[in-house]
């Protein structure tokens, strides 16, 4: 009886094995770009953007979810990709830290994060940028500072204080609810 279940167990094994080097492949938008790709079912997006596309601004900072550095948007809202799988992003839309600039113009929210000297080291700013601008989008441009504050939970800054964060996500909310001058473009 025991080498029968012995047996089991290293049938089981084994499917776990084979299971685990499984590969799907997947078709993604990333940055208004079709990408397609063959993943492990355990492949991070994080890893799959860094890795496969070296795309290296979304960071990886604590893998547990907990510090916001691998902020990314899914579908047009933000998602930590240290814990999302690269296979639920398949035939979704991804948006990087790389993708919100325009060419050689940046995103409004890029720009006063820049202007209003909303970071210092860095390791956290595409995580905090592209968290702030899924909070523009769910809360419009006229936030109030204890609305970042309470948004901006999910993203650690070990630097900055968030003081200019605050400033810079304010400042970056009211340009991006400003009409466009076309006439300038």
């Amino acid at each position: 009886m025991t080498q029968a279940h012995v047996s089991v167990q290293t049938q089981d094994s084994a499917q776990a094995r084979h299971n685990a080097s499984a590969t799907i492949a997947i078709s993604l938008t990333v940055n208004g770009r079709a990408v397609s790709a063959v993943v492990e079912p355990r492949t991070l997006l994080v890893q799959f953007l860094r890795e496969a596309l070296d795309l290296t601004g979304t960071h990886v900072g604590c893998d547990t979810s907990q510090c916001g550095a691998c902020v990314v948007h899914l579908d047009g809202e933000a998602v930590k990709s240290c814990t999302t799988l690269a296979v639920q992003a398949d035939g979704r839309a991804v948006t990087t830290i790389e993708g919100l600039a325009q060419g050689t113009t940046l995103h409004p929210m890029q720009e006063a994060f820049r202007e209003h000297h909303g970071l210092q080291c860095g390791f956290c700013t595409p995580g905090m940028i592209m968290s702030a601008v899924d909070l523009v989008a769910r809360f419009g441009p006229g936030l109030d500072e204890p609305t970042i504050r309470d948004n901006l939970d999910g993203n650690l800054c070990r630097c900055t204080g968030y003081h200019n964060i605050v400033r810079a996500i304010t400042a970056g909310a009211q340009a991006m609810g400003a009409p466009r001058d076309l006439a300038a473009e």
